[in-house]
């Protein structure tokens, strides 16, 4: 069976999967993670891009 997934759902799971193993391994680097998500996922190269920048400027706030 398969589901159609809302717009953007991906991308939002994606997030959520990637902050949470953030949070589980906080000394391990994030760019694995949003990496392994883009494929896990299967992001769209527009996602994808949103992801990197979203993580990297999180990255720079800290």
């Amino acid at each position: 069976m398969c589901y159609v997934l809302p717009k953007r759902e991906e991308l939002r799971r994606a997030i959520q999967w990637i902050s949470c193993n953030i949070q589980e391994n906080p000394g391990k680097p994030v760019q694995p993670y949003v990496r392994d998500a883009i494929f896990r996922f299967d992001l769209s190269p527009i996602d994808a891009e949103f992801l990197i920048e979203f993580f990297h400027k999180r990255k720079e706030e800290k």
